[in-house]
Parts: C-alpha cells; sequence; structure tokens
C-alpha cells in the first residue's frame, strides 16, 4: 500500500508539472475548438427552443406548479425564470463532459502518452496491443454504460449524501477505463493490459475518481451562465478549455503511473518474467522514484 501510495504521488506531481509543457498547453487548444465549436452552434440554434420547451414542461407538472406559487408568495417569483436554463444547463453538461473525455482521448491521449516515453521511458518497447479501432469501440462501449448508470442513478440524487458521490464515482469509473486503455494501447501487448487494468484496477478507479471531483469544478460555471445569459457564450468556451486541462492533467497521471507500472512489469521488480512474452506481476516492491527538480521539469 505504501509503494503504491508513492507511484501515485510521483505520478501525480509529474502529471502536474507537464500541464505546463508547451506542447500540452496547445494540444489542449483542439478539444477545445472541437466540443466548444460543437457547443457553439447548438446553442446559437437550440438555446432559446429548448429553455421554451422545458418550461413548458415545468409549468404542466403540478408539483412544482405548487413550488412556483410558493416562489411568488415569499417575493422569490425572479427565481423562476432561471429553473428552465438550469434545467437545460444540468441536461447538457453530461454530453459536453463525456464529449471533452472522448475528445482527449483520442486526440491528445496518445500523443501526450508520446511525450512522457519519450522523455522518461525512451527504451521502453512498443507492443502495439491495440488499435485505433478497438480503443474506439472500447472509449463507446465504456462511455454509453456510464451514461446509462448516470440515467439510472438520477433518482439516487435526490439524496443529499449521494449526489456528492455517484457522480463522481461514476465519472471516475469512465475516466480510468478510457484514458487507462488509451495510455497502454500503445505500449503494452494484449496480456499486459489486461494485466496491469486488473491488478491495478483500485489505484487507477482512486485515480479516476479524484480526477471526476476535479471535474466539478468547472461544473460551477455551467450554472453561473445559466443565471448570467449575457456571459453564457464565454463561460460555456471557458468551462470546456477546464474539463480539458483536468482530462489532459489526467491522462498525464494515468501516463505516468502506467508507463512505470510496465515498465516495473517488464524488468521482473513486480514479479517474474515469461521468456517471449509478458511478466507476472507478483507482490509489489518499492518504486523507483527520482526526485530531482530537472526530472520533474522534463
Amino acid at each position: 500500500m505504501a509503494a503504491t501510495t508513492r507511484q501515485l504521488l510521483d505520478a501525480f506531481w509529474r502529471a502536474a508539472a507537464y500541464c505546463l509543457h508547451p506542447k500540452v498547453m496547445l494540444l489542449s487548444l483542439a478539444p477545445l475548438v472541437i466540443v466548444g465549436g460543437a457547443a457553439a452552434v447548438l446553442g446559437h440554434f437550440y438555446w432559446e427552443p429548448s429553455v421554451d420547451a422545458v418550461r413548458g414542461a415545468l409549468e404542466d407538472w403540478t408539483l412544482l406548479a405548487a413550488f412556483f406559487s410558493w416562489l411568488e408568495a415569499v417575493g422569490a417569483g425572479g427565481l423562476r425564470s432561471f429553473v428552465g436554463p438550469l434545467v437545460v444547463v444540468v441536461l447538457a453538461v453530461p454530453v459536453f463532459v463525456v464529449a471533452s473525455l472522448v475528445v482527449v482521448a483520442v486526440l491528445m491521449t496518445p500523443a501526450i502518452v508520446r511525450l512522457v516515453a519519450l522523455r522518461r521511458f525512451p527504451l521502453l518497447e512498443r507492443r502495439h496491443g491495440g488499435g485505433l479501432a478497438q480503443s474506439l469501440a472500447w472509449s463507446l462501449g465504456c462511455t454509453i454504460a456510464a451514461l446509462l448508470a448516470l440515467l439510472v442513478s438520477i433518482p439516487l440524487w435526490f439524496v443529499p449524501p449521494l449526489v456528492l458521490v455517484l457522480p463522481p464515482l461514476i465519472w471516475g469509473w469512465l475516466t480510468y477505463r478510457v484514458l487507462a486503455f488509451d495510455v497502454l494501447a500503445d505500449h503494452a501487448g494484449s496480456e499486459e493490459r489486461r494485466k496491469l487494468l486488473r491488478d491495478r484496477r483500485w489505484p487507477l478507479l482512486g485515480m479516476g475518481v479524484v480526477a471526476g471531483y476535479l471535474g466539478a469544478a468547472p461544473s460551477l460555471l455551467w450554472a453561473v451562465s445559466a443565471m448570467t445569459l449575457a456571459l453564457a457564450p464565454l463561460l460555456i468556451l471557458v468551462s470546456i478549455w477546464l474539463y480539458t486541462l483536468v482530462f489532459a492533467f489526467s491522462s498525464l497521471w494515468f501516463a505516468h503511473y502506467l508507463l512505470a507500472a510496465l515498465e516495473q512489469l517488464r524488468a521482473g521488480t513486480g514479479g517474474g518474467a515469461t521468456a517471449g512474452t509478458t511478466a507476472v506481476l507478483a507482490a509489489p516492491s518499492e518504486p523507483r522514484i527520482d526526485h530531482s527538480l530537472k526530472d520533474y521539469a522534463t
């Protein structure tokens, strides 16, 4: 446990340092252009019709009609106009989050993995255990499963403790499944990838959950954009860019952690190696951590 914690922290700080790399900053603009552009187009054509449709549906709901009457009675009737935009934003957030994650996984993660491998693991052999088609199919399957889980869990969000646990847990699972696969797709063989994902699933899930909670911060901007419609276009673009940075950091974190784990696996520090195939992971040993400032900067 102590060795795993040190490996996770080492990968965390390395990922934070790599976020300042000019190449990573430039790569983060591609998802912004794609997802932000799509959000701008959809908002231009469908924002007002969506808000009007939601308001009409809410007006016909007897329970909410009583709630709106109570707001009028206490002098907070002005809040009624914010309910429609807020509902639209709440429904749109998961779509844009998933879109940002998929675009980052397809466009940024391979380049990030190459950057990390070139600087930290130049001798790590590439065994190409997963191709682009396999990666896309994996991401699509995990995304559908996560969206279904979110849909099924919505009634539980009204229980105060669960709303703080279930969405980050689902996003964390999706993040770890998608990013871990893409990080290992080029360098690990199929058996190596399956073994690492199985043996390190709990640390990887923990990393995904942390990334899920980090991703909750940009969601605050969506709530603000619903209340300040004049700033909505700018806030939407800023929030999507923040989502992209969170997922870019997550990709770097997974890349540092999993490539180090793959190197450890092949070196036999976690177990013996089978001739010509993959290593067999046994009890974890002390990780190789270089605390030099120069190494963190590069």
